[in-house]
């Protein structure tokens, strides 16, 4: 693997997960500030450094780039992995808008090359048990869902509120994940329309006693993005998705997702099942193992994937339409209406 961005993603989550990973490794480390790669590469045993990503991508012994730098520069880095042939695991979101996003697409697709989203939540033990659950039908028709990412103050430092450099706040950053997590359990339906709002009314607060991601200044370094949004999602076979997300709202921290279906439903937190048994309400709790690395059950299938050529559990089509949902949040909200994907 080479690994491009030598940032907060990269040395608290991925980084940290390979040295665990026993069919991938981490040959070479590209950053645009050499010095913060030079430390990662130290802290972390990585044998080369490069301050050219095009350097690395030209290297025979690289079979795969791993993307973990700020979201505008997702596009331009996987579009040059897949020209160099390399297969790419890319951060979420896919790119910042659904142009550069297809512009990806056709380019992995013509280099023939491996591409998965890194998204950790399908790689957690109770998405992948009710996933699981969902492949089997044992939830029916699933027509309904609701998720939530709601942070009461918790909002980044640095490029994270700069929409030149990030596309948008809360939504694309954190609300993605919750989306994801629910569209993954209703078995990636199409999108068809969204209408949804945001809201900077709380913006750059001075709350002390919170922790916060602190992500480094960009050029501009304004802050521009929502610190929260809302809407619903509505899908081909006619099931909807409502969403939450926040950075900073007037309401209690709350994480969750649940589906429903004509036969069964489930919550994530804390895992329970509602169904019927002989006629019969029934409320399952289920026990799953705690404290798994989703990052590197990530990685692991990733590397799984290049290795015995098959297709990744988040494929460059989802991806696409992934970014084609979080756009559409974002057109509905500034136009003030309904969206049709």
């Amino acid at each position: 693997m080479g690994l491009v961005g030598a940032g907060n993603i990269a040395t608290a989550a991925h980084l940290p997960a390979y040295q665990s990973c026993k069919n991938a490794y981490v040959a070479a480390i590209a950053d645009i500030n050499i010095a913060r790669a030079k430390s990662a590469a130290e802290k972390f045993g990585i044998p080369k450094v490069y301050n050219s990503v095009d350097e690395m991508l030209a290297a025979d012994e690289i079979d795969a780039v791993d993307i973990c730098v700020w979201n505008n520069a997702h596009s331009d880095v996987a579009i040059r992995a897949a020209r160099a042939g390399k297969h790419i695991m890319c951060e979420k979101p896919m790119a910042m808008n659904l142009e550069h996003a297809l512009l990806m697409q056709d380019e992995i697709k013509r280099a023939g090359v491996t591409f998965m989203l890194a998204v950790p939540g399908r790689f957690g033990n109770a998405n992948m048990l009710v996933r699981e659950l969902y492949d089997r039908g044992e939830f029916g028709d699933v027509y309904f869902a609701k998720t939530s990412y709601i942070r009461r103050r918790g909002t980044p430092i640095g490029w994270f509120t700069d929409k030149k450099t990030s596309g948008g706040g809360p939504i694309i950053d954190i609300g993605v994940h919750r989306i994801d997590a629910a569209w993954y359990l209703m078995g990636n339906p199409k999108p068809v329309r969204v209408s949804a709002s945001v809201s900077h009314r709380i913006g750059d607060y001075k709350t002390k006693g919170v922790d916060r991601w602190i992500g480094t200044e960009c050029p501009d370094n304004r802050f521009d993005t929502e610190d929260s949004g809302a809407g619903v999602i509505h899908f081909e076979n006619g099931a909807i998705m409502l969403f939450e997300a926040s950075w900073a709202i007037n309401g209690p921290d709350y994480l969750n997702t649940q589906i429903c279906g004509s036969k069964a439903g489930a919550i994530l937190e804390p895992l329970t099942i509602y169904g019927e048994r002989s006629d019969y309400l029934s409320t399952d709790v289920l026990t799953v193992a705690k404290g798994e690395n989703k990052t590197l059950n990530e990685i692991t299938h990733f590397a799984d994937c290049v290795i015995n050529k098959k297709k990744t559990k988040f494929p460059v089509e989802q991806a696409v339409e992934l970014q084609r949902m979080l756009e559409g949040i974002y057109d509905s909200a500034k136009n003030g209406k309904e969206v049709i994907l």
